[in-house]
């Protein structure tokens, strides 16, 4: 009995001591030393740790190399591009200088680099260059793709590669290690005279880079407390000190130190009361051992079983500390039942890479759109010249290109993403000689590919399933009936024939005749998208007809939505609704896909070039399930008998809190503006039946991007949970004109996760910030 006295003492005793020796907070890694390359080459550290100092297509990038420009037949112009040493971002040669943040581009905004004429542009304009010295960096967002000719094949491929492992490096960072790369590239450019030393001036200059307006008497007094040496300068370990001191989240060290008391040491069971008190369902012991190895940087307190401040930031920071939940961030629904029962992402006007009257139209356009994860393109089809079918949005400026370009380009690229069914909408203006040509390309150059008649094991009452037409191209169309199919018809029923001229204006009475005919040849590729009039609701089920597909405009929807609720709900329990914009919006403005999302419409088309808060909507949609673009819909919007009407949902259900805490490394909205420092504010939007939207924002912070403190609680009622999507966003508060938008990001409430998360914020155009994060506590109550 006293033996086993004594061994539980010593074994206390020893934890004691290991507590001890890994309480003290880790240092960061400290600024490089001259014969590292000193501070004036602090990349090559960022590098190192990429353990790419010695590749030789990373090294032949920092050299730099001068590469052909290619826009047009004639504009081909040589420039100068160069890897900057954060391993971040490349710089390249202006003929005229800019400001210097026009003169790079982050290696985190690149989509996808191509080799060879696998971009519109050197297609048409490249013929001239070998494909071995061509490629193509194409860009998230709406940046336009930068199509390059190298001088040899192989300077071509060691850019193609180096970008590839700097892309995948940079895809394997942790957010802390990101962040140590973001503080020390700020470092660097804020040493101005370069000599491996921080004088209070640059420090200054350091505070303001990195988007805060400190006090100059409680900078000068953290500064001096770094300054042991009392030269007036920082170097070494001295910067590390003064960085530690300005990266510090309070926020973070109170609650951990809730939890880990006076020792300031996470244990295994100290850790699992944090999970439970987050959450987390089916926490365990296990669990929270694999959390302390998985994210814990001290080697000993790992061995130890323990955690320390820093390994809880860096597990805070991962995946599993988001507001978005990980486990539906792959594919986790049931994807075996019918097409009607899913969200569908949907584009409009596909083709167009800006406004409708006179944008650019391209086949970069629908990359792009299969990019970010859209499973419905539209096709406005046209008479064109040589007898080949064009696509462009007809009686505008906007450019013209070549149809068959367009299905080369679905299937060339609809399926890198997701593998789940396309569906071509086709707009279709063509006489029935065109159309027999547009027929012809959709069966030779999509091949197997394209669904030409109905599954064999289909259940004629439903439509199939995501899964059962995987890696498959559906047709959207009008259908001949069956007896009328010999020969192309004067259709009696022209799809959505007043909403049509309501989008496009009136046409030429010749024009109008064509439009309204249908060859048999591309009829027969109309198998279960079939287009048909939508001319009233039926108030119970009516004989299914699964296979057809009525299009909406907005206005419609709207109305149908208002007075027709329920009925347009089960409408649409059964078969497949497009809805699109108002031809009105001559900007290719958006509307708010919610309202439809509401009635249960599948296919709600969006201007997928126009960035803004309707296409954050989107992106947050279908954010999860893999970003597979399918998204299976609320089970009160997929019964068939179903009661639920979006304009009478009933009383609130759950009550949602958030507490907003704090935020990180908010961008600068001027970057050339040194003393331009937002004073950002946070609004939370709810988007859901009518009854649940609303927005609460918090007070705003004056002039500090960089650990902005609110501590402010916003509460929500929702009345229908399962159908609202939460977005975040932050501002810059402007006294006399409308804020200045900084970042955002936007979620399913069904996603959201409980207790204290991180939001990692986006751009406008849905690219990442980093390391710029919101710091929340959330809570949700089911009554």
């Amino acid at each position: 009995m006293l033996c086993s006295h004594w061994r539980s003492l010593r074994r206390r005793r020893k934890e004691t001591r290991v507590r001890a020796q890994v309480a003290a907070p880790l240092a960061l890694p400290p600024p490089p030393s001259p014969q590292d390359g000193g501070t004036k080459r602090p990349g090559l550290r960022a590098l190192k740790k990429m353990g790419l100092t010695e590749d030789e297509d990373v090294r032949a990038m920092l050299r730099g190399s001068r590469l052909c420009k290619i826009r047009s037949q004639k504009w081909q112009k040589e420039r100068l591009y160069r890897l900057q040493e954060d391993g971040l971002s490349v710089w390249f040669q202006r003929r005229i200088r800019h400001a210097p943040s026009q003169h790079i581009f982050f290696v985190q905004h690149i989509e996808a680099v191509r080799e060879g004429h696998q971009s519109e542009g050197l297609r048409r304009f490249g013929g001239a260059f070998e494909p071995e010295r061509c490629l193509t960096i194409a860009f998230k967002g709406r940046r336009k793709n930068l199509d390059l000719v190298a001088p040899t094949a192989e300077e071509a491929q060691r850019w193609v590669r180096g970008l590839a492992k700097l892309r995948a490096c940079l895809d394997a960072m942790s957010q802390r290690e990101r962040l140590d790369h973001w503080i020390h590239s700020y470092l660097h450019r804020a040493d101005s005279d370069q000599d491996n030393k921080m004088s209070f001036k640059e420090i200054k200059s350091l505070l303001r880079m990195v988007n805060v307006d400190m006090n100059d008497m409680y900078a000068y007094r953290l500064f001096k407390e770094c300054d042991h040496s009392n030269n007036k300068r920082l170097e070494g370990t001295e910067i590390e000190e003064f960085l530690r001191q300005l990266l510090k989240r309070p926020e973070l060290e109170e609650i951990f130190h809730r939890y880990s008391g006076e020792d300031r040491v996470l244990s295994a069971p100290e850790l699992l009361e944090f999970l439970k008190d987050q959450g987390e369902d089916g926490a365990t012991l296990a669990h929270a051992q694999q959390l302390i190895q998985n994210y814990e940087l001290n080697e000993t307190a790992k061995q130890h079983q323990l955690m320390t401040l820093d390994g809880f930031m860096m597990y805070l920071l991962s995946p599993e500390g988001d507001a978005l939940d990980p486990a539906h961030t792959c594919v986790f629904q049931d994807m075996d039942q019918p097409l009607a029962h899913y969200f569908i992402s949907s584009s409009h006007n596909t083709y167009l890479t800006d406004s409708q009257i006179g944008g650019p139209s391209s086949t970069e356009a629908y990359v792009r759109a299969f990019a970010q994860g859209c499973r419905c393109v539209e096709l406005d089809c046209w008479e064109g010249p040589g007898g080949e079918p064009i696509i462009y949005h007809g009686h505008t400026l906007t450019s013209k290109i070549l149809f068959q370009d367009v299905v080369q380009a679905v299937r060339d690229h609809a399926f890198t993403l997701s593998p789940y069914p396309v569906i071509l909408s086709l707009e279709n203006h063509c006489g029935l000689e065109q159309q027999a040509v547009m027929a012809h390309h959709l069966r030779t150059i999509l091949g197997d590919m394209l669904v030409t008649q109905a599954l064999d094991s289909q259940n004629p009452e439903e439509l199939p399933s995501p899964e059962q037409l995987k890696g498959r191209v559906l047709v959207k169309g009008k259908k001949l009936p069956a007896a009328r199919s010999e020969d192309g018809r004067i259709l009696s029923d022209r799809e959505e024939e007043d909403e049509e001229e309501e989008e496009e204006g009136v046409e030429a009475a010749e024009q109008r005749r064509q439009a309204k005919q249908i060859s048999p040849e591309l009829s027969t590729l109309a198998v279960y998208c079939c287009a048909t009039r939508l001319r009233n609701l039926c108030p119970v089920p009516a004989p299914t007809q699964p296979c057809q597909v009525s299009s909406l405009s907005e206005r419609k929807a709207k109305k149908l939505a208002r007075e027709e609720g329920n009925s347009f709900v089960r409408h649409n329990t059964r078969q497949l609704t497009r809805v699109y914009p108002l031809g009105l919006r001559m900007n290719s403005a958006n509307y708010s896909p919610q309202e439809m999302w509401n009635s249960g419409c599948q296919l709600v088309a969006l201007n997928f070039q126009t960035p803004g808060y309707e296409m954050d909507l989107n992106a947050g949609r279908f954010l999860i399930n893999g970003q597979c673009g399918y998204v299976l819909k609320p089970a009160c919007l997929r019964r068939p008998d179903t009661n639920f009407d979006p304009e009478s949902p009933g009383p609130p259900r759950t009550t949602l809190t958030i507490q907003v805490l704090t935020a990180q490394q908010l961008p600068k909205l001027n970057a050339e503006k040194p003393n331009s420092i937002v004073d950002p504010l946070v609004r939370v939007e709810i988007h859901g039946v009518p009854a649940d939207c609303a927005r609460k924002e918090t007070n705003y912070v004056l002039n500090n991007g960089f650990n902005p403190r609110w501590g402010q609680t916003l509460q929500f009622q929702l009345r229908v949970p399962e159908l609202v999507l939460v977005r975040f966003v932050v501002e810059d508060y402007d006294t006399t004109s409308p804020n200045d938008f900084v970042g955002q990001f936007t979620l399913p409430f069904d996603s959201l996760k409980q207790g204290y998360r991180h939001i990692h914020l986006l751009s406008k155009d849905g690219a990442s910030l980093s390391p710029a994060t919101l710091f929340v506590h959330i809570h949700i109550q089911r009554s």
